[in-house]
């Protein structure tokens, strides 16, 4: 299979996120640190040659398009826009604020800029496009910094079957065998032909000829698919208080299973951690108020995504610390406060167990 390495940029994400995407022909640079929006950046020095044996009239020619090409390439860039707001803002059908409302961007959810006046932004972000006001909203070098810090690179397996090894190379112990279309998250891609990706909180590698990357953050939801998302937590007859969760033993499977996908090779401690993050957001108003609604939002967590998490529940083969850790979790305990996010340990700002930083 020929190698698949593309920059795809999406704004899908965790809570309450719809994705949608923007297609690049640029190669993606994945890591722990890397601005990955730098890949968009460039220009005419960056890719001519001056010893190039051109005559000066191709040399002139090919300067002008190039420099439309940069010109376009910077205008396609500067469309990024984040919320920057505690919980979520209005977008709303026309720049006022007595405009109806078409649905809602959330805390670290972004979008594309359709139009700017007045103090507003029109903006795309999922399905939803309508108006918001500049005040709530973050641009430029701002957005970019921010898609960065809540954004995530993930590797999709095109292969049939791919293995997730224990280093880069062939010959390298195996974890198992994935399957065509699992997401997996990117930790690094330092290595030669070989990703580095997350397996159950382990680092794992995989061939970088058989897989896409893609990087995504969050995007918003219009009116409709918060109705529809809404009626199906009602359906889903949960239950929930501020200490003790009343379920039942699926919905804790579950929840345990999720735990599994995400942090089975972790301690105890950082299982535990994964379930208490769940139950923050099932307290919290600006996610779904069920165990069931926060898992499987929208690109909220990766093995929902993919569908390894109902693979792993429906196998039935949950470790046992796993079922324990959802059960504290379940019971209220919590040894992250009220953190409702976590990811791999990259550095950033937070309480760090393990190989993952929650904050």
């Amino acid at each position: 299979m020929a190698k698949s390495r593309r920059l795809l940029v999406a704004f899908a994400g965790f809570a309450m996120c719809v994705s949608m995407a923007l297609q690049t022909g640029m190669t993606a640079q994945a890591g722990s640190t890397k601005n990955y929006l730098d890949v968009l950046n460039g220009g005419v020095a960056s890719v001519l040659d001056p010893s190039s044996v051109y005559s000066s009239e191709m040399l002139n020619a090919t300067i002008s398009e190039m420099d439309l090409a940069a010109i376009a390439e910077e205008e396609e860039q500067s469309k990024l826009v984040m919320a920057n707001v505690r919980d979520a803002l209005n977008v709303r059908s026309d720049a006022s604020e007595e405009a109806d409302k078409v649905g809602k961007l959330y805390k670290d959810c972004g979008g594309t800029i359709i139009e700017r006046k007045d103090g507003w932004t029109k903006l795309q972000s999922g399905n939803m496009i309508g108006w918001a006001k500049d005040e709530y909203l973050l641009f430029d070098e701002e957005a970019e910094a921010l898609a960065n810090d809540v954004g995530k690179m993930i590797a999709t397996v095109e292969a049939e079957a791919l293995h997730a090894r224990v280093e880069g190379g062939e010959e390298a112990e195996s974890y198992g065998l994935l399957p065509k279309g699992e997401i997996l998250e990117v930790i690094s891609d330092s290595e030669e032909d070989w990703i580095c990706i997350d397996f159950e909180g382990k680092d794992a590698y995989v061939s970088a000829e058989y897989v896409s990357l893609n990087f995504q953050i969050d995007a918003g939801e219009t009116l409709e698919e918060i109705k529809a998302r809404e009626a199906a937590e009602r359906e889903a007859k949960r239950h929930v208080n501020y200490g003790e969760y009343t379920t039942d033993a699926d919905t804790t499977l579950l929840l345990a299973a999720l735990i599994q996908c995400e942090a089975g090779g972790e301690s105890y401690e950082g299982q535990v951690a994964v379930g208490a993050v769940v139950m923050n957001r099932v307290r919290s108003a600006a996610y779904p108020n069920s165990i069931h609604g926060v898992i499987y939002a929208s690109g909220q967590f990766t093995p929902a995504m993919s569908g390894k998490l109902n693979r792993v529940y429906e196998s039935g083969k949950i470790y046992d610390s796993c079922i324990k850790a959802a059960q504290e979790a379940l019971s209220g305990v919590s040894n992250v406060g009220d953190m409702t996010h976590f990811r791999r340990n990259n550095g950033r700002e937070g309480l760090v167990i393990g190989n993952h930083v929650f904050y």
